[in-house]
């Protein structure tokens, strides 16, 4: 049976372990400890999903808790996927920050047909600046 719970106090090891067991590794810095530790720590939810000890699933997101919540990460384990954990985590991170905001992500490549598939609308107009990890 998966547990999902907050932990903002997640260790980062085990942040990155899913990650790369998620391949979202590719997207994310993962080689930068410091990085990582900022990102865990200046999350607003960050809402895990566990079989057993064994973290399977993570939703990590920013929120205002009034108008809008932009999910800056979901990785579910590539050998649980397609067992409704992602869809979990969205539904659970939703209700958290409250169901009155926005719900917003961008989709990693090989993930866009997903989002559909679980109920959520396309976006045309996302915008962003790249990080320049070399500027703090």
């Amino acid at each position: 049976m998966i547990a999902y719970q907050l932990e903002p106090d997640l260790d980062p090891v085990e942040f990155v372990d899913v990650l790369v067991r998620s391949t979202l590794a590719a997207r994310r810095p993962v080689d930068q400890p410091a990085v990582i530790r900022g990102m865990l720590r200046n999350a607003d939810i960050v809402l895990t999903a566990r079989l057993g000890p064994t973290l399977v699933g993570i939703a990590r997101a920013i929120s205002d808790y009034s108008y809008c919540t932009y999910v800056s990460d979901l990785a579910v384990d590539q050998a649980h996927q397609g067992t409704g954990i992602g869809r979990e985590l969205l539904r659970r991170t939703h209700e958290t920050a409250g169901l009155h905001t926005h719900l917003i992500l961008l989709a990693a490549p090989g993930a866009r047909t997903y989002y559909p598939h679980i109920g959520m609308t396309p976006h045309d107009s996302a915008w962003i600046i790249p990080r320049r990890p070399d500027k703090p």
